[in-house]
Order: structure tokens, then C-alpha cells, then sequence
């Protein structure tokens, strides 16, 4: 029984993915025309530039920045070294709506320019934010961590006897940097480059507030705009796979290369005066504009318009989506801790790809999880009323497609990915021995699981629930989607007044998204300090 329904929730979670990718047999040629025609090149070559983009910037903040924080020790360099992490806190389409703040013609940084240099509009040139060339930018600021982590635990991990080998060559720091210590990192920094590329493709916030057309603007005004769902289901379909390529490049390139070599960890070069200074401060730059800046501005917005707003205002703001998160995170905690422990009871019969096929919700856009769930569910309510209707005489609406149901879904297929993680981490550590040991003193399956296994797995799941909760307070483009009428969250509302140019009205649902999502960047930094202690001991 659970076999069989370990794979009917497998299918459900695989089902937008299928609704979508099947989209692909039935095209609206017509309309698939006149996009090309119009827009559907600039999808492509914004999507691609886009994704290309943040994948260079972060390779070359994020490992650069590990090495640099890795090799050398300065004044505030293990700080730092935490800090880091914490712009994975701050989602990009909050980045853009501070920067253009204070980047605009009308922001304080172009105010100080024409007050200090006597400019009038067009004595100057000044790069315009809301462009391509400033999404790339701001999703750079916010996703250089993910390289940053995987790049710093490789250089780590890098022997101290090759560095030693390659100085008695008279190599050069530099040399052995690019020659020795970036190819053995190289999968790691791929690794990362491919996740900030996917969320750069997921990103429906950003490139709507600046204009730029991609495909996840595109599904969202097709399906919209034009009222076309068939064709919203094929672009979706187009990012999906333009998403797959790029899962595919990143495992082609760790087969290709191998991981860094394993051994002590060397002890880092002590820099003093001039140069310990200009290294904290380059080192200090990526966090600076990614996290500090953005908080600083967001926290005075915050500060000087909260009269403007009225508890009876933001409180639903709160509740609503702390309700939808604290649901959502239960739900996907509890799915997967099913899906672990079925797989561990019935290794033989159920294969690891079928884990690994429920996590590609994870991969997936969230614009293409919505539209592949609404459909589905949709035609269900759809046959449902049509059903009441002819035998009852009776409506009951759209119970599934117009109700917090569809969002929960959603959510639980796009996250599903990161609880299993944190659930199979904490399955890892229950041995054979520990159940053998409760089945020898009479202890039930039932009760060994709940009075031996989950207080084991408690950091794990844990972790998990605030990891989903957070990440489901900012999601946007399925939320955006899908809420129901009287439904509104702190990531649409801060949406909302953005677009409208409310800026500084936007700051405190803004700030409150911030600031919850550094309760799992504090967790990130805490693996971090264990890792680097480990490594410390080795040495």
C-alpha cells in the first residue's frame, strides 16, 4: 500500500510537469506565428543573455571572493566569511525596486550629481537600471553565494602538500590559482553558476519591474494578456527545456572534471597595512551592495512611511502568508518524510531516480509550475460543477483552482526538493543497528519512529520547515498566479506598490521578506563555521 502510493504522489508532484512539456504535441500555430513575428526572438535572446550573464558574474564574484577569503587573513576576514552569505537573504526583485530608488532620474545618488556638478537632465550620461544589462546586475548581488559556498568549501578542501609542490616549481600564487586551484574547483563553481542561472531564468519579479522581456514575462502576458493558454503552455514548455539544457551542461561538466583533491587545509597568508586593508574592502564590496546598502535604504523607506500604513492594513499581509508558508512547510515536511521512508523501507523496489524525479520541481520556474497546476486542476472543478450541476442541481465552484489548494500545491511541488534533502540528510544518520536495537527491546515500527527517529532528525526537520517556509513567503510569479480573490501576501503587495512606484510604500512588506529570509542564511552560516572547524582540526 505504501508502494503504491508513494507512486501516486510521485505522479502528482510530476503532473505539472507533464501538463506542460505535453503541451508541445497541440500548438496554436497561428499564434506561435505571430509571436515569432514579434517577440518570442526577444524571449529567447533576453532569457539566454539573462541567464548567461548572472552565470559569469556570479563565477566571478562568488569564486573569487572564496579564494580571496580562503587564502588570506586580514582584519575582519572570518566575519566576512559569514557575511558573505547573507545576501541569499535579500530576493532579487526587492534588490531592483531599491536600486532604482536610488539610481533613478529622481533618486538621491542623481540628485547628488546635478546638486554637486550644476548638471541639468541630459548634460550626463548615467546607465539606466530598468534595462537588461541591470537585471543581470542586481540577480548578480543577490546569487553570488550559491557559487561562493560550493567554491569556498572546494578551495578548502584543496591538498596544502599540492600548494607546497607547486611553490617548489616556482609557480606563482596566480598561476596555481588559474592553472591549479580553479580547474579542481571548477565543478563546484559550476554547480553554483547553474543554480544562480536557473533562478535568473525563474525570476518573474526583476524583468517585469524593469521591463525586460523573458519568457516568464512572456507566459504571464500571453496567458493574460492574450487569453491564450495553449500558447502560455508552450513557452512555458520552452523555458522548461531551456532549463533542462542547462541541468544538463552542469552534469556533462562534472563528469568531465574532477572534484579538488582532498587533504589538510593550508594555513591562510596574514596581509597587514595597506594590503589587508584594500583586500577587506574588495572582499567587503559584494555584500555591501547585495545585502547592507539594500537593508539600509529599504529600513529609512520603512522608517518614514510607516505612519502611512495601519495595523489593520499589514496584519492580513502577515497572517495570510504566515499562514500559507506554516501550511505549506507542514505539508511538504510531512510528504517528504513519507517519501524518505518509504524509499528506505522498500530500497529494492523503489529506485533513487524516483527521488530524484520529485525533486525537479525545484528546477523548474515557478510561472511554469502555476500554469501547469492551474490546468489540471482547473478542468477537475470544471467536470466537477458540470457533474453537481446534472445530477444535484448544484455548483460547488472552484474548490481546487480557486482556493488556497492550488497555491499549497504548487508550493509543495516546487519546494518538495529541499525538504527531501533535509529528511534523507537526517535519515542517514539512523543506522540498522538503532532499529535492530528497538526491535530486540519490543518496540514497533510506529513507535521507534516516533520516540527514536524523529528525535534524532529533529535539527533536519527543522531546517527543512524554515528553509520551505521562507522560501514560500518570497515566492512571487506562482503566488501572483495563483492566490485566490481575497488572497494577498507580502511578496505581492510589495509587487504591487513597485509597480504602481511606490517605492518606499513597498519597503516594510519588502524589509519583513528580508528579514525572515535571513533565519536560514544564519543556518547556511552555521554549517559553514562546522566546516571550516573540521578543516581547522585537520590541519
Amino acid at each position: 500500500m505504501s508502494r503504491i502510493l508513494f507512486w501516486l504522489l510521485l505522479g502528482l508532484i510530476l503532473l505539472p510537469l507533464g501538463v506542460v512539456l505535453s503541451s508541445i504535441a497541440n500548438p496554436d500555430f497561428s499564434l506561435l506565428q505571430h509571436l515569432y513575428q514579434t517577440v518570442l526572438l526577444d524571449y529567447v535572446s533576453n532569457s539566454v543573455l539573462l541567464a548567461v550573464g548572472v552565470g559569469v558574474g556570479v563565477a566571478i564574484i562568488g569564486a573569487s571572493l572564496a579564494w580571496a577569503l580562503t587564502q588570506y587573513s586580514f582584519y575582519g576576514s572570518r566575519l566576512l566569511g559569514w557575511l558573505a552569505v547573507l545576501p541569499l537573504a535579500m530576493p532579487a526583485y526587492i534588490i531592483a525596486y531599491t536600486y532604482t530608488g536610488l539610481l533613478d532620474y529622481s533618486g538621491p545618488v542623481q540628485q547628488f550629481l546635478r546638486a554637486t556638478f550644476d548638471w541639468q537632465y541630459g548634460d550626463y550620461w548615467f546607465p539606466n537600471v530598468r534595462s537588461l544589462g541591470g537585471a543581470i546586475v542586481m540577480m548578480t548581488l543577490v546569487l553570488f553565494p550559491y557559487v561562493y559556498l560550493l567554491a569556498r568549501n572546494a578551495f578548502t578542501a584543496q591538498s596544502h602538500s599540492l600548494r607546497e609542490a607547486s611553490a617548489s616549481m616556482g609557480v606563482t600564487r596566480w598561476h596555481y590559482f588559474s592553472r591549479i586551484a580553479w580547474p579542481l574547483a571548477w565543478p563546484a563553481i559550476v554547480a553554483g553558476m547553474a543554480l544562480a542561472m536557473m533562478e535568473a531564468l525563474a525570476d518573474y519579479g526583476t524583468v517585469a519591474y524593469f521591463g525586460v522581456s523573458t519568457f516568464t514575462s512572456g507566459v504571464f502576458r500571453t496567458w493574460f494578456g492574450m487569453g491564450s493558454r495553449q500558447t502560455a503552455l508552450q513557452l512555458a514548455a520552452m523555458l522548461t527545456l531551456i532549463v533542462f539544457v542547462v541541468i544538463w551542461l552542469e552534469q556533462r561538466s562534472r563528469h568531465k572534471v574532477r572534484h579538488a583533491t582532498k587533504g589538510n587545509a593550508r594555513e591562510p597568508v596574514r596581509l597587514t597595512g595597506l594590503k589587508g586593508m584594500g583586500m577587506a574592502l574588495a572582499c567587503s564590496l559584494p555584500v555591501f551592495l547585495g545585502f547592507i546598502l539594500p537593508v539600509i535604504q529599504l529600513s529609512s523607506w520603512a522608517v518614514s512611511y510607516l505612519p502611512d500604513w495601519s495595523w489593520q492594513d499589514y496584519a492580513p499581509l502577515v497572517s495570510q502568508s504566515v499562514m500559507l508558508a506554516g501550511i505549506t512547510a507542514l505539508a511538504t515536511v510531512l510528504l517528504a518524510l513519507f517519501l524518505s521512508y518509504t524509499k528506505r523501507w522498500y530500497t529494492a523496489s523503489i529506485p533513487q531516480w524516483a527521488i530524484n524525479l520529485a525533486s525537479m520541481g525545484y528546477a523548474l520556474p515557478g510561472i511554469v509550475i502555476a500554469v501547469g497546476v492551474l490546468v489540471p486542476l482547473g478542468f477537475f472543478d470544471i467536470k466537477l460543477n458540470a457533474f453537481t450541476n446534472a445530477w444535484f442541481g448544484y455548483q460547488p465552484g472552484l474548490i481546487l483552482s480557486g482556493t488556497m489548494v492550488v497555491l499549497v500545491f504548487a508550493y509543495m511541488v516546487r519546494f518538495v526538493a529541499v525538504a527531501l534533502q533535509h529528511t534523507q540528510t537526517g535519515l542517514q544518520t539512523i543506522t540498522p543497528n538503532m532499529d535492530d536495537a528497538a526491535r530486540s527491546l519490543g518496540v514497533g515500527s510506529v513507535k521507534a519512529t516516533w520516540r527514536v527517529h524523529l528525535p534524532i532528525m529533529k535539527p533536519s526537520l527543522i531546517a527543512a520547515l524554515l528553509l520551505v517556509f521562507v522560501d514560500v513567503l518570497k515566492e512571487l510569479p506562482a503566488t501572483l498566479v495563483l492566490r485566490p480573490f481575497n488572497v494577498n501576501t507580502l511578496a505581492v503587495k510589495a509587487y504591487e506598490l513597485a509597480m504602481d512606484e511606490r517605492l518606499q510604500q513597498a519597503a516594510l512588506p519588502a524589509l519583513s521578506i528580508v528579514l525572515c529570509g535571513i533565519l536560514p542564511v544564519l543556518l547556511l552560516i552555521r554549517q559553514l563555521r562546522k566546516h571550516e572547524d573540521k578543516y581547522a582540526k585537520r590541519a
